[in-house]
């Protein structure tokens, strides 16, 4: 066992010490006291033979991880890896600044760090994927290894007052996840002063074993014999079923006495001229020092990439399993369902969690067919959406369901996710008015424009159930954050399994001789040639565009035969692609038609009327005074109902398209 003397441990602990005053100063920002209590606790982890890593090949699957759900002890991490002898001192110089990999919190940036933290309460649940993923890479035989590879985790007390941990220790006990371990850094004070138990560590523990987990005291956490013997004790608890807790009682801003368990120092680095003063405190230092880490012995490993990009080629073509016939009815969240357990017989790396809510996402199709790769999650999106990430770095591709209203509970653990090079397939069922009799408090009205707001997100909209197929399809491929928003009512097929979907792409629909033509665009693609001609014919006396999707694109096909008996003819746009969106068939469209009228089963705000307004507000070609543009969206608060009668009361029905047709003509 690679593991060093007591008195080696204490000259490396010394190192960090200074590492972490010398780097906050010269940053002039971040948290030292808060990377101070934790220094024994993480060097009796990283240099006692404890931690099992190659330094050389971070992101190997049978690395131990260690996760900082404590981000903003960010400084105590990069210290550990000058310890180790993978930075200089010069470069832990750079912490905070522009050009450096060292940010105030840690983020993949630094490629030993998997995910970005800093938001408190979710490190513990993105490591109930990743060893929930471990796991299930052991059961399937990818590796065997003499010790089966911990997830750490070390977190603060305060961020013991988010639901969120609770959320994750419930489940973690739930899957026995023993291979799962939290290091609790118990030093009393918060940003503002003391926490909720101080250092009341036997609460503290009597709390987390009520939950189903194990724990290990640690009386005084800055002593480095008591914080080694925790971890001894762990290793001979292997056996054990159940998740641990190391609790440690510690001192914020230990081994500098003028900071040692004073309020008011959080997030303030030690000035300039008291910098000198702190290090003597700490004596001679050795720059040089390196400790050694444990690397992972294994016997065999058998994943062939390493880098676990899953991929499937040609995904638009990979769904043609379904039996849908044009006009049959099917709901997008039940095609959802289908086309997940397509893809899990083709990609053995999806896998799929849901909210206790699997019976009305579908997603019970995928559990039925691949138990083993299906994860209820119960009631706590938050912690489904960390654990998902975590999964997604361990090469998994994770699908996530359930009811969209719900999801927006998780915003900031997706907001957190964006920045950890995320790979998540997300689906919000049941969004909009015309979910019916529930109530409005089930009703997505928001999600839309949640999803867009995140930077690299994609918003995918599906309106049939060959739609819902091929769009959960193309996801696949699609890294970063992907957003498929599905429906609870049955809708009529109106395309065929021939029809081609792409991301940024749309289709249009035209009543000619009546004939329902359809047309697909694609980015970057020759535009619109067969729509152009069909707009600028002779015959043709188009002139306005109507811009839908999901639900209130069969309330505009509706529309669209009742005017053409009218003689009034119009196009139809399926804004299948939210985000992004279709800008170029848009902005042609516009410049052809000159009226646009949205219609959307969402609140104005965020929306697709706002995509579109910026997709053309984008394109220099156009004012304002240029074309009429009217927007049919859920304006007035909802209330239970059928689904037609929520339709006709926001206005965003079959109905009210007409009316804002020949309104705007």
């Amino acid at each position: 066992m690679a593991s060093q003397n007591q008195s080696s441990l204490k000259e490396i602990a010394k190192l960090i010490r200074y590492d972490i005053l010398t780097s906050t100063t010269q940053a002039a920002s971040g948290h030292p006291t808060s990377c101070l209590s934790a220094v024994e606790l993480m060097v009796a982890l990283f240099f006692n033979g404890n931690l099992s890593y190659s330094i050389q090949n971070p992101s190997q699957i049978i690395n131990d991880r260690i996760i900082f759900s404590k981000g903003h002890a960010a400084p105590l991490l990069y210290s550990l890896y000058h310890a180790t002898g993978i930075l200089s001192h010069d470069e832990l110089l750079t912490l905070r600044k522009f050009d450096s990999v060292l940010e105030g919190h840690p983020t993949p940036r630094f490629k030993y760090a998997d995910v970005a933290t800093g938001s408190l309460g979710q490190g513990l649940s993105i490591g109930v994927g990743m060893a929930l993923g471990i796991k299930l890479r052991i059961k399937n035989q990818e590796f065997t290894i003499k010790r089966e590879p911990k997830i750490w985790i070390l977190m603060g007390d305060s961020e013991m007052a988010e639901g969120q941990v609770w959320e994750a220790m419930q489940l973690a006990a739930y899957y026995k996840l023993n291979n799962l371990i939290g290091i609790l850094d118990v030093n009393r004070l918060g940003q503002r002063g003391e926490t909720m138990l101080g250092w009341d560590i036997e609460t503290y523990a009597k709390r987390i074993e009520s939950f189903g987990w194990k724990t290990i005291i640690v009386e005084d956490g800055n002593d480095l014999k008591q914080a080694c013997n925790a971890f001894d004790k762990l290793r001979s608890q292997a056996l054990s079923s159940k998740p641990t807790m190391i609790i440690a009682k510690t001192i914020k801003g230990k081994g500098i006495s003028f900071l040692e368990n004073k309020d008011g120092w959080h997030g303030k680095p030690v000035p300039k001229e008291k910098l000198q003063e702190a290090l003597d405190e700490l004596g001679k230092v050795d720059l040089n020092l390196k400790g050694k880490i444990l690397s992972p012995q294994y016997q065999k490993l058998n994943i062939k990439n390493q880098n676990y990009n899953s991929k499937i080629k040609n995904e638009s073509e990979m769904l043609h399993v379904t039996s849908y016939m044009l006009h049959d009815k099917v709901a997008t969240r039940e095609a959802y369902g289908e086309a997940l357990v397509a893809l899990g017989k083709m990609n053995p790396d999806i896998v799929v969690l849901d909210a206790e809510t699997s019976n009305s996402t579908y997603a019970d199709k995928f559990k039925k067919s691949f138990p083993e790769r299906f994860y209820e999650m119960f009631i706590a999106e938050q912690n489904m959406v960390s654990v998902a990430l975590g999964f997604s770095k361990l090469g998994y591709v994770p699908y996530v369901s359930s009811f969209a209203v719900f999801l927006t509970r998780a915003f900031d653990q997706m907001r957190i996710a964006q920045y950890s090079k995320p790979n998540l397939k997300i689906c919000g069922s049941h969004a909009g008015v015309s979910i019916g009799q529930d109530g409005p408090s089930q009703m997505a009205l928001e999600d839309i424009a949640m999803m867009r707001g995140l930077l690299e997100s994609t918003v995918l909209y599906p309106s049939d159930g060959i739609s819902a197929e091929k769009l959960t399809a193309l996801m696949i491929n699609n890294k970063g954050i992907n957003y498929l928003r599905t429906t609870r009512e049955k809708t009529p097929v109106i395309y065929d399994n021939r029809e081609e979907f792409v991301i940024g792409g749309s289709k249009l629909h035209f009543v000619k001789n009546n004939k329902l033509q359809i047309t697909n665009n694609k980015p970057a693609s020759p535009l619109l040639q067969r729509g152009e001609s069909i707009i600028n014919n002779k015959e043709s006396n188009i002139k306005t565009l109507i811009i839908a999707a999901g639900i209130t694109l069969h309330e505009a096909l509706k529309a669209q035969k009742t005017l053409a008996e009218e003689g009034i003819e119009i196009v139809v746009m399926d804004c299948y692609s939210v985000k992004p969106i279709d800008a170029a068939t848009v902005n042609q469209l516009t410049g052809l038609v000159r009226n646009i009228i949205v219609v959307e089963d969402h609140y104005p705000y965020g929306g697709i009327g706002e995509a579109v307004m910026n997709a053309l507000l984008a394109n220099f070609k156009f004012q304002i005074s240029n074309f009429k543009f009217a927007h049919l969206c859920v304006r007035k608060l909802p209330r239970s109902g059928k689904p037609a009668q929520l339709l006709r009361y926001e206005e965003i029905d079959a109905e009210a398209i007409v009316k804002k047709v020949k309104e705007i003509i």
